[in-house]
């Protein structure tokens, strides 16, 4: 007996030659020259076409139907076992793959799996299906994919996010010895406040995924939600040509941050990182391409291997961090940038053409400096 993949394919293949069929069907009844015979075979072609695929949907259809009363019966039988489960990370492990399941089958999730992974109330008068509270927690905190900012920026979920500029305050009015600092805080104010730029990570999921083992299928869609997540905020964050409306989370962003120039890139970031005020410079930390930075070791080693084993913060005085993305190393005090998630909802669907499964997650975020007289960008002057 064929599998349910295999009959898929059956019917996709008669469902392209039919529709074959019914193209040349359509150009020669308006065709003088055909005869009616002609016509006639195609009709017959179509008519034994639809017969068939009829056969094999309703093969498909039973085999499929039969597949998930199977599953549905395994899993009322087991009933997720979270009671019997000892360990906490299995027992979350099982609770998060009840509730992807659930999702996707659009049944209830079980009351054990909901209670564990903290699922929002009140999603039953048809708003917003918000993700369970634990699993936000995760995706914003823990990715998969790297994202080489988050080592360096703060990150936090918390919704209608504000912030002072400087998280501290001193009676004197004249406390603020850096003059860019104070410019900035006279034409921005004292407050950061986030937004909420919406974006969609979709999670392709597999028949065999979903009924696969637990393991698996959590950290399958995991792995695709926080890879998404972090592709999208690197992307934001270092792009040279920011879409609109996301311009300010660019740190290449026009003229928003200072660039200081330098005869070469090693005395660019030098002289970036002398140009920051010091309460800035003695956190200070760079984020620059691993490439730019060989080439640095290059003319700085001149033939003498030994630099090349220094670790980078010997080489250029401050903690280096490399992503791809960083056209031009970034210096500065990364207390001052933050990644907000505002909120993250998630919906299912199910592509019928392929027969795989889509897990959706719509998150409002926001990436912000809160004083961009914290950071500098290094450049090598151009030569005429």
């Amino acid at each position: 007996m064929k599998t349910l993949f295999e009959l898929k394919q059956d019917m996709a293949t008669i469902g392209q030659q039919l529709q074959k069929i019914e193209s040349e069907l359509a150009q020669k009844a308006v065709d003088p020259k055909a005869s009616m015979e002609d016509i006639k075979a195609l009709q017959d072609s179509k008519k034994d076409l639809k017969m068939r695929f009829e056969v094999i949907k309703e093969q498909h259809d039973t085999l499929e139907a039969e597949q998930k009363e199977k599953f549905a019966a395994q899993q009322q039988t087991k009933n997720l076992g979270l009671g019997s489960e000892a360990d906490p990370k299995q027992k979350m492990i099982k609770a998060k793959a009840e509730f992807i399941r659930a999702s996707l089958e659009r049944r209830p999730v079980n009351d054990e799996a909901k209670q564990l992974i903290a699922i929002p109330a009140g999603n039953e008068t048809g708003g917003d299906k918000f993700l369970p509270t634990t699993m936000q927690n995760e995706l914003v905190h823990e990715p998969f994919a790297r994202n080489q900012l988050r080592e360096v920026a703060q990150i936090s979920a918390i919704k209608g996010l504000e912030l002072p500029r400087i998280s501290y305050n001193l009676d004197d009015d004249d406390f603020i010895t850096d003059e860019e600092t104070a410019k900035e805080l006279k034409l921005k104010g004292d407050t950061v406040t986030f937004g909420r730029n919406k974006f969609k990570v979709k999670a392709v999921i597999s028949d065999t995924v979903i009924h696969g083992s637990d393991v698996e299928l959590v950290g399958f869609v995991d792995n695709a939600l926080r890879s998404g997540l972090a592709a999208k905020e690197k992307k934001d964050s270092l792009s040279s040509t920011p879409k609109s409306g996301l311009e300010h989370m660019s740190f290449y962003n026009g003229t928003d941050i200072k660039r200081v120039q330098g005869d070469d890139l090693y005395k660019a970031i030098k002289a970036a990182i002398a140009d920051l005020h010091e309460d800035f410079r003695d956190n200070a930390q760079i984020v620059m391409r691993y490439a730019d930075y060989m080439d640095i070791i290059e003319v700085l080693a001149n033939g003498n291997a030994t630099l090349y084993n220094a670790q980078p913060e010997q080489v250029l005085g401050k903690p280096v961090h490399f992503a791809d993305g960083a056209v031009n190393p970034i210096i500065g005090d990364f207390n001052y940038f933050r990644i907000n998630y505002d909120a993250m909802t998630y919906d299912t669907d199910k592509d019928v053409d392929s027969g795989n499964y889509l897990f959706v997650l719509t998150a409002w975020y926001d990436q912000k400096r809160s004083l961009n007289s914290a950071f500098r960008i290094a450049e090598v002057v151009d030569t005429p």
